[in-house]
């Protein structure tokens, strides 16, 4: 076992002992272990929002983009912004309905803004089957993180397998408030190990970061413009739009625990006039993306180019420190993710009503989600690829029914609210799974389209039928 791989076991243990420390709920109440007691100062508001900024995907996924896309990968800055822009607004909205009406999970606002428990469950089971994806790729990620790090396979399998262990302990024993510990470490890890990862690059480019991009567009002057193929003008425009929908309308179920617990509005409104400048850092991972394209083998796999950089560059104690903070930007989403999968499934699908049993059923379903996302993850890796891709794009499909459900007065119905997501997620599966071309135009935006015409036809109908009947009860 080499320096690299003990650092990063090492480190991959002091995360969890953190999250460990926090503060075990002594209601036995899922409330409680979901949001707090709704008291979350600002500072820790903060960590909890910017958890899922910082992942897997910042390490591996966007220098990969910059590696074969160019300047492309610059979209999540893009939509991490309008994220923010949109919560400024939506977020003090959400958690202000969320104290009123006892809400714990995206779903609850879906059943008390629409009187429908049959909504409530048809969203439970939409948010938990389009994170499912995401937590494997969490998982899946930080074993291709130790397995570049430390050149072991064995060595990133049996990272994947410690992980979503300590995690699961961690979230069972202290929930949202074991996350927000780890959030602290895990974005001061992040911010280290991307400092590092660029002064590696710095010293081994000629002319430093200003001379790496004078080389870029001398050698590969393509890579900063969008005209690459598969990563065109197109590509960009959508993708950012489909990805600030679903972030900053609170599309995803494991957006909502850190707003609800949140201590005010005003927290979360000043989070959102700062948080962008936090996005600045996931910069660095397109420099190293832009690094790749001068010092890694052409022809390398693109999600590699990070730690494959930190390979060349930095010496083995180093490259651990590196695969320790890329290990914790996926414990903490993972965390979130499973605590927004199974709150949603043991108190909207399952509707367990005593409190404890409803914990200890919340508590199975962490552990099967992990257990089923694990499984995946060491022998399918492949296997939810394509769903991965619907991700962003099927959670967005609620988008709609979310806008009308913060209004004061809900002018959507149900039924038309109900009519509108299953069509756009199902017109997203025929789009992905049929085989239909639509170049790069982000498919989840075409669904919205659908979407949003079924939701405005059935609600003029379920209108239309409802003043008719006021006539005729008059008579």
């Amino acid at each position: 076992m080499n320096t690299t791989m003990v650092i990063t076991l090492i480190g991959i243990v002091a995360v969890a002992v953190v999250g460990v420390s926090g503060r075990r709920p002594r209601s036995g109440e899922l409330g409680e272990w979901t949001v707090g007691k709704r008291k979350f100062s600002t500072f820790t508001t903060w960590f909890l929002q910017a958890g899922e900024a910082f992942t897997t995907f910042s390490f591996l996924g966007l220098a990969g983009i910059a590696f074969g896309g160019g300047v492309a990968a610059a979209f999540a800055l893009c939509y991490l912004a309008i994220n923010f822009v949109l919560q400024y607004f939506t977020a003090p909205r959400m958690r202000e309905l969320g104290r009123e009406g006892g809400y714990l999970t995206q779903a609850d606002f879906f059943v008390d803004r629409y009187r429908s428990p049959l909504l409530g469950k048809v969203v439970a089971v939409v948010g938990a089957v389009f994170l499912l994806p995401y937590l494997q790729l969490q998982i899946t990620g930080l074993g291709m993180i130790v397995q570049l790090a430390t050149g072991s396979r064995t060595g990133g399998n049996l990272s994947m397998v410690l992980a979503t262990v300590l995690t699961v302990a961690f979230v069972l024993w202290s929930g949202i408030r074991g996350i927000a510990r780890v959030a602290y470490l895990k974005d001061a890890l992040m911010i280290v190990g991307l400092v590092v990862l660029l002064i590696g690059v710095a010293v081994s480019v000629k002319g430093g970061v200003g001379g790496l991009f004078e080389a870029v567009r001398d050698s590969h002057p393509q890579l900063l413009t969008l005209h690459q193929e598969g990563y065109d003008a197109t590509f960009f425009v959508t993708a950012v739009i489909i990805s600030g929908i679903g972030g900053g309308l609170g599309t995803m179920a494991h957006l909502w625990p850190p707003v609800l617990a949140a201590g005010s509005g005003r927290a979360l409104r000043k989070n959102a006039v700062w948080l962008p400048l936090y996005q600045i850092a996931l910069g660095i991972p397109v420099i190293v993306g832009f690094a790749g394209i001068l010092l890694v083998k052409p022809g390398s796999p693109a999600n590699s180019v990070a730690l494959t950089l930190a390979g060349q560059t930095l010496p083995g104690w180093l490259v651990g420190v590196v695969a320790v903070a890329a290990a914790s930007a996926a414990m903490v989403p993972s965390a979130a993710i499973v605590v927004g999968i199974s709150s949603l499934l043991s108190r909207n699908l399952l509707s367990v009503r005593n409190e404890r049993t409803q914990l200890r059923t919340n508590h199975l379903c962490v552990i099967a989600a992990a257990a089923l996302a694990l499984v995946l993850g060491l022998t399918r890796p492949g296997l939810l690829s394509d769903l991965l891709l619907l991700t962003y794009g099927g959670l967005t499909q609620l988008a709609p029914a979310i806008v009308m459900g913060l209004a004061k007065k809900v002018r959507l119905d149900a039924v038309p609210a109900l009519l509108g997501i299953l069509t756009g997620v199902g017109v997203l599966i025929w789009l992905t799974f049929g085989g239909v071309d639509v170049g790069t135009v982000d498919t989840g935006l075409i669904a919205l389209v659908p979407n949003l015409v079924v939701t405005a036809a059935a609600q003029l109908v379920v209108r239309s039928r409802s003043l008719a009947a006021v006539p005729a009860e008059a008579n």
